[in-house]
């Protein structure tokens, strides 16, 4: 009896372990030039701060600002973020096996064919499994390229896009969406196979929230732009799903605070802003799940 129930023991722990899942939630902090930051949390909806110093920026404008990750599968993490306000024409990049030693970072300069390119803005990564390749998105303002509203000729975003399988050779870079307004901050989520969805902000006067699109391919055209689900001035938003919802976090940057969404359709939001919590300064990156072993070595560190 003692061999059944010590069986029934090791059984359903080994069930809760692979049950529980961790997260891990890159960031930077304003001036933008003390490097990267992180935050961990096992549920998706409460963080603690792992701290900064992780990366420091050497490139480019030598700023570490909207740092996304991805991970590819052979478990190699890799960093792309914003090197500058205005100026450079790519953006900065870097991998690691543990997050905590790094490679020698490099300047990619997407953008250098461009002699009129105002900036090169929050790149965001997404392994698009199908293809065994990475997608880098990001926001860039070519004067008099596209019809504009209330902006300035020096502030009229779109997306564009790369593909790349090593990091080392990059496809030419090109249109990734033009929705008809200026937008920056999106962020690819895949639902399943043929069925994306693009969280993006609306970065018009009027607006200046956050959206969401719908494509067949992760290339697009995502089509069917919502209306906005959160309020005034946000942005930066990021995209885990966590059982059966996909939460949606973003900077309510006049507030100075995190909020947060949650949804199962990408049509009817929730707010769950009062059900998060966020460390304090936390600024626009993004979230994926994250190991066990990773972890436990990067609290480690921060314990130190």
């Amino acid at each position: 009896m003692n061999t059944i129930r010590l069986i029934l023991l090791l059984v359903s722990t080994l069930s809760f372990s692979c049950q529980k899942q961790s997260y891990l939630f890159t960031s930077f902090r304003e001036p933008a030039t003390d490097g990267l930051h992180l935050a961990y949390s096992h549920d998706g909806y409460h963080w603690t701060d792992l701290g900064g110093g992780y990366l420091q920026p050497e490139v480019g404008g030598k700023l570490i600002r909207d740092p996304s990750i991805a991970r590819g599968k052979d478990g190699t993490f890799h960093l792309v973020w914003t090197t500058n306000w205005k100026g450079d024409k790519g953006f900065g990049y870097a991998s690691s096996k543990d997050m905590m030693h790094w490679s020698e970072q490099r300047f990619l300069p997407v953008m250098e064919h461009e002699p009129d390119v105002v900036n090169v803005w929050a790149p965001e990564l997404f392994y698009d499994d199908e293809n065994d390749r990475f997608v880098i998105i990001w926001a860039s303002t070519i004067p008099f390229k596209f019809p504009k509203g209330e902006e300035d000729e020096r502030n009229n975003h779109r997306m564009y896009y790369v593909t790349t399988r090593d990091f080392q050779t990059f496809s030419k870079a090109a249109l990734f969406l033009d929705p008809g307004f200026s937008v920056i901050d999106c962020v690819i989520a895949k639902r399943k196979k043929d069925d994306y969805v693009l969280v993006l902000k609306d970065n018009t006067r009027p607006q200046r929230n956050i959206k969401v699109a719908f494509a067949d391919n992760v290339l697009g055209p995502y089509q069917q732009v919502s209306e906005p689900f959160t309020g005034f001035l946000t942005e930066g938003p990021t995209v885990i799903k966590v059982k059966n919802d996909w939460l949606i976090y973003f900077d309510q940057y006049r507030d100075k605070t995190y909020g947060a969404v949650k949804t199962s359709d990408f049509k009817t939001f929730t707010n769950i802003s009062g059900e998060v919590g966020v460390p304090k300064d936390h600024k626009h990156g993004t979230i994926i799940p994250i190991d066990a072993k990773t972890l436990k070595a990067l609290k480690s560190k921060t314990a130190l």
